[in-house]
């Protein structure tokens, strides 16, 4: 029995049963559900994501609506931009690949706003393909069951595709029920901090535990603060804009924060990224929003 073999045995017994792991889930279910797991717990997702899977059952139903209709149903999960590189996805499939998300690697990598990860958790959890799918819980899983480290680095490396693509076996299908088995161990067994070895398929052969559970060397990792960042006032800016019928005022978004200079840059940096577009005469809307003017007739 490999590793693989091991993860995939306990996956088919602890699994989370996941909307978005059913079998009749569309490429399209599974790309979403992806972006909207980038930083945000799967209890917050869930719930947006089946909203947004009725809404937008294709990619071609979400490219049909304007960029704003994208940020205003995202609501409160977090890095609204994920919901502009949605539509911006949803627009280059429609364009490119006659509305279907594309099962080749690097296709779907030149799509907007598709990193490595994405690119190759949509080939994999999708289409059943052979590739290393490495996030945090993936890295951490063989950062102590492999090399005896009690976590791994802050960010993806060469290295870690190399050594997750060591593991999967060669049967492309089987790789992809390997790959999701080593994330779901690293997001219910082999966590962060506590991590629960009794119930773990490693723990008789993890190098970490054999090597006595080392403590992690240097100060360990803080969760990032959100309450008075311009995080928090970009959300509440947001907000507004979300919910108003038509252009807002800048004194009405005046209101949300009392800290001149912070509003402003949070303003000016939702602007930059293409989530919020200004009009005349100091009046904001969400992106897609600005009123079309009708061409003149001639």
């Amino acid at each position: 029995m490999t590793l693989a073999d091991d993860a995939i045995t306990w996956f088919d017994h602890n699994a989370r049963d996941l909307p978005w792991r059913q079998p009749d889930t569309t490429p399209w279910g599974v790309l979403v559900s992806e972006v909207m797991l980038q930083q945000t717990p799967v209890v917050r997702v869930e719930p947006a994501w089946r909203s947004w899977m009725t809404r937008w059952p294709t990619p071609a139903d979400l490219a049909a609506d304007p960029p704003s209709e994208a940020i205003r149903m995202w609501g409160r999960l977090g890095y609204p931009r994920r919901a502009m590189r949605l539509h911006a996805c949803a627009v280059a499939m429609v364009e490119r690949h006659g509305g279907e998300v594309p099962s080749d690697l690097e296709q779907l990598l030149a799509l907007p706003g598709v990193g490595t990860y994405t690119g190759r958790a949509v080939a994999t959890f999708a289409y059943g393909q052979r590739h290393p799918v490495v996030d945090t819980n993936v890295r951490r899983v063989v950062s102590r069951a492999v090399e005896g480290k009690p976590d791994a680095g802050p960010s993806t490396t060469a290295a870690d595709l190399v050594a997750m693509a060591d593991l999967l076996p060669e049967e492309p299908a089987r790789a992809a029920r390997a790959s999701i088995a080593f994330m779901e161990l690293g997001a219910l067994v082999c966590v962060a901090r506590s991590p629960r070895c009794p119930e773990c398929p490693f723990e008789a052969v993890c190098a970490w535990r054999l090597s006595g559970s080392p403590a992690l060397e240097g100060p360990s990792r803080k969760p990032q603060r959100y309450a008075g960042t311009d995080r928090q006032v970009r959300g509440l800016l947001l907000e507004v804009l979300r919910h108003a019928t038509g252009p807002v005022p800048r004194q009405r978004l005046d209101l949300v924060w009392n800290d001149d200079v912070q509003r402003a840059r949070a303003l000016a940096g939702l602007v930059e990224d293409g989530l919020v577009e200004p009009l005349a005469a100091e009046v904001f809307v969400l992106a897609g929003d600005a009123p079309r003017v009708p061409p003149q007739s001639l």
